[in-house]
């Protein structure tokens, strides 16, 4: 029987959690979850935010289906005391390299994106973003250096983990539509020289992928130009930090955004952390009124990548998309003078449309 750690969180994540959970439940019933605290709640129970009991909890499980963490009241506190890191604590804790986050504008929605619709429509892609490396990990300064006020921050990569990243993102690409992009800023930085030269190592190893290097500039303008063009985009942890929000703005509502963040592999599968990028959103956390979508799609993620559920993932993946062209929305969605579901109604719609298309799915003991 597969274990998943359910780690909800704060603000709104418990809401949404719940909503996954139960989706989740529906398609894989001998699923056993056990729950466990973080972030700002962990902080008030635990007095840390990231307990010990947790990382057992998560140790001993196939999975993480992750809600959220922050929340007011923690400026001035040492980064260690922060919610945030919970998160942090977790992904340097499994080793979870390889950021997964597909950008999908699905049928129906297309008026809410901020771009026209005859751009968006179809728009169907996943950023591969490395999570443990670069810019955000090195070492930081800050102070006076021969009387002027100086920061500095280094930014270090091997190769091995572009390597990893790299191999993991072809092998996506191979899995979808087949083509790969690799962003990098190859014209400036000696960091994406060695990004480029591994990439276009590792490309040999995959000649049915169609490999195309992008500068990231470049990328930023093509994201909103021409985002149908992209299929799998792979880059370094901060300008796939900030792609990938792009990205997810373009789709019309950033609470249909899911992610995985996955780490080595285990034979087929891989361990993960699984959650919406949606955020801790406290303004209306507790009044069910949350998007779950990024949350349901987040725990279909879980089944494809860490159970190798696929036909599992499939079911989720298109009930959801089938209520979010039928309707009911939830609030971030809805036209004006249209009634907006709840976060719970839209997960009963979601399990409504999976009994409507017989998608049970007997789990694997």
């Amino acid at each position: 029987m597969s274990q998943i750690a359910v780690l909800a969180g704060d603000g709104i994540g418990p809401e949404i959690t719940a909503a996954a959970r139960r989706v989740l439940a529906c398609v894989l019933p001998a699923l056993s979850f056990h729950e466990a605290a973080v972030g700002a709640a962990a902080i008030a129970s635990h007095g840390t935010p990231l307990p010990d009991e947790t990382i057992a909890i998560c140790a001993a499980a196939d999975a993480i289906l992750f809600g959220a963490v922050g929340g007011p009241g923690f400026d001035g506190v040492r980064p260690e005391q922060r919610p945030e890191a919970g998160i942090l604590g977790l992904r340097k804790r499994f080793g979870l390299f390889a950021n997964v986050r597909p950008a999908q504008v699905f049928a129906g929605l297309e008026e809410r994106s901020p771009l026209r619709t005859d751009i968006v429509r179809g728009m169907d892609l996943v950023i591969v973003r490395e999570l443990t490396g670069g810019l955000y990990f090195g070492a930081k300064t800050l102070g006076l250096e021969a009387g002027v006020m100086t920061a500095r921050e280094t930014l270090v990569y091997t190769a091995d983990e572009i390597e990893r990243v790299v191999v993991f993102a072809f092998e996506l690409a191979r899995g979808r539509r087949k083509r790969l992009t690799s962003i990098d800023k190859n014209n400036v930085l000696v960091s994406s020289q060695l990004w480029r030269q591994i990439v276009a190592e590792r490309a040999a190893t995959y000649p049915d992928v169609e490999l195309e290097h992008m500068l990231v500039d470049n990328a930023a303008m093509q994201l909103v130009r021409d985002p149908r063009r992209f299929d799998v985009i792979v880059t370094e942890n901060m300008f796939g930090d900030i792609l990938s929000d792009e990205a997810a703005m373009i789709t019309g509502s950033i609470g249909t955004a899911p992610s995985a963040s996955l780490g080595a592999a285990r034979g087929a599968l891989r361990f993960g952390l699984y959650e919406p990028i949606s955020g801790t959103a406290p303004d209306i956390a507790g009044t069910n009124r949350a998007n779950p979508a990024g949350a349901i799609l987040s725990a279909a993620l879980l089944a494809r990548f860490s159970l190798g559920e696929h036909s599992a993932a499939a079911a989720i993946e298109g009930a959801v998309a089938a209520a979010l062209a039928r309707g009911p929305r939830t609030a971030d969605l809805c036209a004006p003078g249209e009634t907006a579901a709840t976060t719970s109604s839209f997960a009963d719609a979601v399990i409504a449309e999976l009994a409507n298309a017989r998608a049970r799915v007997p789990a694997r003991s």
